[in-house]
């Protein structure tokens, strides 16, 4: 197939799926591409502090059972799915009747996406549910009414039955904060959501929680996701400081403190919140003897810290735990498909052929949307190498991985734009790829949450460097300011600010953008070329004698 034959078929595939892209390009396919062992899941374990705290009450005579399953909920409420299922199973081990074990360890379940192993477990907290307490029951049909309306995402009647059921449970028992959070849940657009892409409409649930259990520590959590997807970052501040005060022994808490620290220019904090989360992983997997591939959050945690290091100019680290994300086996498709950071961060720096060896690998995955990621990247590579022929050979292939697949193909739409956008730059057809781009980057800006802001920014770093390298100074002046919109702090954007007044032959304004770069990269690696490039530009002229 010709090359602009190609990229034809790329502008009919993101026409076909522009009316869907922003419905489910926040959902990276979620496949499970390795079980953990069962083994580790019931394992036991100790009673532990610095989780969060709370108490549950159930049907128990086991004081021992309560406290496990107490810790479980712990667990859950910060995504510790490992540690939850390995707290309801001890419970379950002293207390072999515990029903709402068995539901807690449902829920583990469907945080691990074992999806069938939460469906048995909720089977047999309905089968042992004879004479426990009215909650409890509620908690049980409610759980259920959740796996049947995950089984079927389209049915807008079963989510709306979940919701009736919690919501009917609660005019009973207002006084149940697990309720409360539950309900912030379900506000969610799938029912499947736990507090993670919350909006709005959560928002008042959990503040009802911490009515009802004062510094409640999952809800805390569930308000700082709320408030990052709603952008009201100085809320979510706060939640997360509370969050990682409460629960100072969850690496996820730092984590989410990390996010928010970010986002009001505190960077150097924020890396200290992802260096607490890391250490804490690690130390966690040495005495416990647990696969970091097994942890989802070790991966997520990496990325972010090592793009907060490239955000600082300190490229050396952030390629050195890039590398560690990228070569670390992964039990999540979503979590592979984020390894497209690597590819990124060598083009961005240059590297060519080394963004081509590395988006090689992701090519040859299993997963169509990893593959279909790692050859968009590949034609990233070998554009910037003038091989044109062979790009279009990897848009074409690109596109064969995502044929048959709505979600996968709306999930690549934004990729494969840029990756038309840039053809056009290279080819000579400035206007068509200024048009695309302009588009682009407009979604890449409106996109919610604290990981959609960051990779937004290096996204338009990404765009305004192939605009030079392409010669469209328009383009490379309207994305220099929309970086300027996005993030004013950041020394990259103050970098592509500057060349451009180097450009228009504004030598005023061109030196006083250096002189920021200089500045906001102050603890930057020594030798990176834009660090002296902008301290020779920003420097003043020599005296005349």
């Amino acid at each position: 197939m010709p090359k602009t034959v190609v990229f034809q078929s790329i502008l009919l595939v993101v026409a076909l799926c522009a009316a869907t892209t922003r419905a489910v390009s926040q959902e990276h396919p979620h496949e499970h591409i390795e079980s953990i062992p069962m083994e580790l899941l019931e394992r036991p374990l100790p009673l532990r502090s610095g989780i969060g705290s709370l108490r549950d009450p159930v049907t128990t005579q086991s004081k021992d059972a309560q406290a496990y399953y107490d810790q479980g909920v712990c667990y859950l409420h910060s995504y510790v799915w490992i540690e939850a299922a390995r707290s309801f199973n001890e419970a379950i081990r002293l207390d072999p009747k515990l029903a709402m074990g068995y539901l807690g360890l449902s829920y583990a379940h469907s945080g691990l996406n074992t999806t069938a192993a939460a469906v048995d477990a909720a089977a047999k907290a309905r089968s042992l549910s004879q004479g426990l307490s009215g909650p409890e029951q509620a908690r049980i049909s409610i759980r259920e009414k959740q796996l049947a309306a995950t089984r079927d995402p389209g049915n807008l009647e079963l989510l709306r039955s979940y919701r009736a059921a919690i919501d009917e449970a609660l005019s009973r028992w207002p006084g149940d904060v697990q309720l409360w959070l539950l309900r912030g849940n379900a506000e969610e657009a799938s029912a499947a959501g736990h507090g993670q892409h919350g909006g709005e409409s959560s928002i008042r649930f959990y503040q009802k929680a911490l009515e009802v259990s004062k510094d409640n520590f999952a809800a805390h959590h569930f308000l700082t996701h709320s408030y990052e997807n709603t952008g009201r970052i100085e809320e979510a501040l706060k939640e997360g400081e509370a969050y990682a005060r409460l629960a100072p022994a969850i690496p996820h808490a730092h984590h989410m403190y990390g996010h928010d620290l970010r986002r009001v220019g505190r960077m150097d904090e924020a890396i200290g919140e992802f260096r607490k989360a890391y250490d804490l992983e690690t130390e966690y997997y040495k005495k416990e003897g647990v696969l970091a591939e097994f942890d989802w959050h070790h991966q997520h945690n990496l990325d972010l810290l090592s793009t907060s290091y490239q955000y600082l100019g300190q490229m050396k680290t952030a390629e050195r735990l890039m590398r560690e994300s990228f070569s670390t086996p992964s039990t999540q498709a979503s979590l592979d498909f984020n390894k497209k950071e690597l590819p990124s961060f060598l083009l961005d720096r240059g590297r060519a052929r080394d963004a081509l060896e590395a988006a090689t690998v992701l090519a040859g995955d299993r997963s169509e949307a990893v593959s279909a990621i790692g050859h968009i990247m590949a034609s990233h590579a070998l554009m910037s190498l003038g091989r044109m022929p062979e790009a279009s050979d990897q848009a074409k292939m690109a596109l064969s991985r995502a044929q048959g697949s709505q979600q996968l193909t709306a999930l690549l739409v934004p990729y494969l734009q840029t990756l038309q956008g840039e053809f056009y730059l290279r080819t000579g057809q400035s206007e068509k790829g200024r048009s695309i781009l302009k588009t682009v980057e407009s979604q890449i800006r409106s996109e919610p949450g604290p990981d959609a802001w960051s990779q937004g920014l290096f996204a338009l770093e990404r765009i305004a460097r192939f605009s030079r390298e392409a010669g469209d100074w328009e383009l490379a002046e309207f994305t220099a300011d929309q970086m300027r919109q996005h993030d004013p702090y950041y020394a990259g954007t103050r970098y592509a600010l500057a060349v451009v007044a180097e450009h228009k032959r504004d030598a005023i304004t061109a030196a006083n953008e250096f002189r920021l770069v200089s500045k906001y990269w102050e603890h930057a690696d020594q030798d990176l070329p834009e660090l002296a490039e902008a301290r020779a530009k920003s420097a003043p002229a020599p005296q005349k004698p």
